[in-house]
């Protein structure tokens, strides 16, 4: 039997325990050792590159972290294994990160969607397969999510969401459909997601009185941190400590 309680209970820091400044760097190795430090639990991005490694890093491309225009699509790890963030980390492959937690602590891990879901599920399934630990793995993409209940049902499963009123690339009709987690017939999470500034919402309570988990993202202060879990289960957190 799957267990979810600590997405419910765990404080989860956002991309590890970095700072705004990115003096430490989201997603780091030094993210991730003073989210330990603290007891937090983790919760990380990974993307796929061209020559299938899988590295923890959140965006698609390298122009918001090291000011250079080049897509991940076209890139190996040789070409980006020199990049330094200003503390001093590269990006981190993952399997260098599950060596680094080593099951000391919960890792909620995000699939991006960014191009080929399908490989990037199977070469993070390859790398994950024989790690320990306790982890959960969620993404935007329904596509992501049906991949892991048809291929790895054991696996914990979460589907990100939101209003997306500030993507211009969506089509109406599919923000239509995803903040209404119309795919979730299909994919079955077993717990959801949601944007804190799209909450509360009816789409949600719906869920939550089956009693499926529901968590948000992403809390800037405890009054955010506090907001989500007067409506619902937790939320992960950034550039704050929380109360305990």
């Amino acid at each position: 039997m799957k267990q979810l309680d600590w997405l419910k209970y765990d404080l989860i820091a956002h991309r590890g325990l970095h700072k705004q400044d990115q003096s430490i760097a989201e997603n780091s190795i030094t993210a991730f050792r003073e989210a330990l430090k603290h007891g937090y639990s983790i919760e990380c991005d990974i993307n796929l590159l061209k020559d299938g490694s899988v590295i923890v890093f959140h965006d698609h491309d390298l122009n918001r972290m090291f000011n250079i225009n080049k897509s991940l699509d076209d890139l190996t790890y040789d070409d980006i294994k020199d990049l330094r963030y200003p503390n001093g980390d590269s990006i981190s492959l993952l399997k260098d990160v599950l060596n680094e937690i080593d099951g000391k602590t919960n890792l909620l891990i995000e699939l991006k969607p960014h191009g080929d879901v399908n490989q990037l599920c199977k070469n993070f399934m390859d790398i994950i397969k024989d790690y320990n630990g306790k982890y959960a793995v969620f993404s935007f993409h329904p596509k992501v999510v049906y991949y892991l209940k048809k291929h790895h049902p054991d696996v914990i499963r979460g589907q990100i969401s939101e209003h997306f009123k500030d993507d211009q690339r969506m089509p109406k009709f599919m923000k239509y459909l995803m903040k209404r987690l119309f795919f979730n017939r299909f994919t079955k999470p077993d717990f959801i997601s949601y944007a804190i500034y799209d909450m509360p919402s009816k789409y949600l309570n719906k869920y939550k009185k089956k009693g499926m988990p529901i968590i948000s993202y992403a809390a800037r202060s405890q009054h955010d941190l506090d907001f989500v879990k007067s409506h619902y289960d937790n939320i992960v957190f950034e550039y704050f400590i929380p109360k305990k």
